[in-house]
């Protein structure tokens, strides 16, 4: 009775999501609404006419500054509010302009010359200058701020170098040159095939540097810049309300260069962590669009919503992060065991359930060509000598409980409790498993607060290095303590190659040392299963599930 009511009231669902995320006022919350009655029409009837998108968000974003994010969540809400050089063609997500209105490539392919539209302007009205894009690639450069992503500017000349502090911006000579006000020009270390691919990613996003210097923020964590009424963006939306765990309110922004294409009046994200609410949300007429849907429910909803129900492909990868710097994981025999004692079929078939594929590495075969040899696998009976030798060599009987770190969600739980089964048949290990908020999780993982952790990584673009980039040592985006001169050698030789074949030769080089070392247990490939409303329109499948919102519409939907 209470699911079926729970979502009916759209303007009592903004007031009371808070206090239904906690059980204890789940029962004054669904009386509330019953009083409050369910007569006025769903927010999917009236978008039709305000045409505002309501999207189920996950997870709530950790940041809402470009240069400190690190999550799906957050690429969901910047790319409305900001735009980098380049856009994306929303079917295939070939780049094409966005505030530069045009650029050229120089014979070495190592020179990118990008000149900006003079018609860009941050919401407040100032100009959008190359001084933006210059000043927004210092900042998250800056070793001071710490941002994880920083390495993702690394292609640039000399970038790595001031970033890790051996010298100061101008001594670096890093290769960001402003030749005029419109005019911006990016010098590489060496040809990067998927380059302009790359500057569609948040930490490429210009910043308002008036705004960022007003509250302290060039390398200040938590400032107040990214609160509604201070946020200065120039893309498509501005940022009018944020309710922490209840929603996040943008609308559109009349000063976009681009603004006439653009038919969405506003879009609303709400962070619902648990799929079941998430879905209940969707089915009363609260959402669009949901992140994601449980796997007991794919058969029911494969019934009742044949037409809502999308499985797409998705480029990433679902593991886990082991502590190398915490015992038992700080001894390679350890981590070898707990992987071989994975059964990747048993998961996907019995518990995901949605299509998912075994990994059999950490880079999804076939990403932008590339197809790494299956190296992970399943066999109990080498786990099992593997842990007896650890055993012995320190005089157990058994580990200790072991605690998996996760955050808080029905699919993360059934996959963690369905590796707790398979590690305890197998090695005789006993997990403690341990949820957290979303914000804390990150805090806790980034800290080193964990023995064994979840974790999935998208690719950020269409190419091996998305993914393998993510183990050099000293990595903001490691954090298991790993670090392997045999792994940022393999890297560097294929950042440098001059060939696709050597590219590929030292991207399984890096493949084989993951799978040896075994510093992450990677367990499947992604397959994006949402829920989405057919008058939802613009929208297409995507590897990245990038969809640029200026193409996004809403329609009433065709009749039967």
């Amino acid at each position: 009775m209470l699911a079926s009511f729970l979502f009916c009231a759209s303007q009592s669902m903004q007031i009371f999501y808070p206090l239904i995320q906690h059980f204890r006022f789940l029962a004054i919350g669904a009386f509330l609404l019953v009083a409050l009655g369910c007569s006025q029409p769903s927010n999917v009837e009236k978008a039709l006419e305000e045409k505002i998108l309501h999207f189920g968000l996950g997870a709530e974003p950790q940041h809402l500054d470009p240069h400190l994010s690190t999550s799906v969540a957050a690429h969901n809400i910047l790319s409305a509010l900001l735009e980098g050089l380049v856009s994306e063609d929303p079917k295939s997500l070939k780049p094409l302009p966005g505030m530069a209105k045009s650029w050229e490539i120089s014979e070495d392919a190592k020179t990118y010359t990008f000149t900006l539209r003079q018609n860009g302007r941050w919401s407040n009205g100032d100009p959008v200058t190359a001084h933006d894009f210059a000043y927004s690639f210092r900042r998250i450069l800056n070793p001071n701020l710490g941002s994880q992503y920083a390495s993702m500017l690394y292609p640039l000349k000399n970038a790595s170098s001031y970033h890790q502090g051996h010298k100061a911006w101008e001594e670096a000579e890093v290769g960001v040159a402003v030749l005029d006000d419109f005019t911006l020009q990016l010098t590489l270390e060496n040809p990067v095939p998927y380059f302009l691919q790359l500057l569609n990613h948040y930490s490429w996003f210009p910043v308002h540097r008036p705004t960022i210097e007003k509250h302290g923020a060039y390398e200040k964590i938590g400032t107040a810049w990214t609160k509604p009424q201070n946020f200065v963006g120039n893309g498509p939306f501005l940022l009018s309300g944020h309710q922490i765990n209840s929603v996040i309110e943008v609308k559109k922004n009349d000063a976009y260069w681009d603004a006439d294409a653009v038919q969405l009046k506003g879009i609303r994200f709400y962070p619902i962590e648990a799929t079941f609410t998430e879905e209940r949300a969707y089915r009363s007429g609260f959402l669009h669009l949901t992140q994601s849907v449980s796997a007991d429910r794919i058969d029911f909803l494969k019934e009742k919503y044949p037409n809502d129900l999308h499985f797409e492909p998705y480029l990433g990868t679902y593991f886990y992060r082991f502590n190398l710097k915490a015992p038992p994981f700080d001894d390679q025999r350890v981590r070898q065991a707990f992987c071989l004692a994975v059964d990747r079929e048993r998961l996907v078939d019995k518990v995901l359930k949605g299509g998912q594929l075994p990994a059999t590495s950490f880079t999804p075969p076939g990403t932008g060509g590339f197809s790494p040899t299956p190296r992970f696998r399943y066999d109990p009976d080498s786990a099992k000598k593997l842990l007896q030798s650890y055993l012995q060599e320190k005089g157990l009987d058994r580990l200790p409980p072991i605690e998996l770190t996760y955050n808080t969600s029905e699919g993360h739980k059934k996959v963690a409790e369905a590796l707790h089964g398979m590690w305890k048949d197998t090695l005789g290990v006993e997990i403690r498993l341990l949820n957290m908020e979303w914000k804390v999780f990150l805090s806790s993982v980034a800290k080193g607060e964990f023995t064994l952790a979840r974790a999935g990584w998208i690719g950020d673009y269409v190419d091996p290095h998305t993914f393998l980039h993510m183990w050099r040592s000293g990595e903001g985006l490691n954090m298991t303590g790993w670090t392997n001169n045999l792994y940022d050698d393999a890297l560097q030789r294929a950042e440098m190659a001059g060939s696709e074949e050597e590219r590929w030769a030292n991207f399984q080089t890096c493949e084989e040392l993951l799978a040896e070392e075994v510093p992450i247990l990677p367990l499947y490939f992604y397959v994006h299963l949402t829920l989405r409303h057919p008058t939802v329109k613009g929208w297409h499948p995507t590897l990245l599930d990038h969809h640029p919102y200026k193409y996004v519409y809403l329609e009433k939907e065709d009749s039967p």
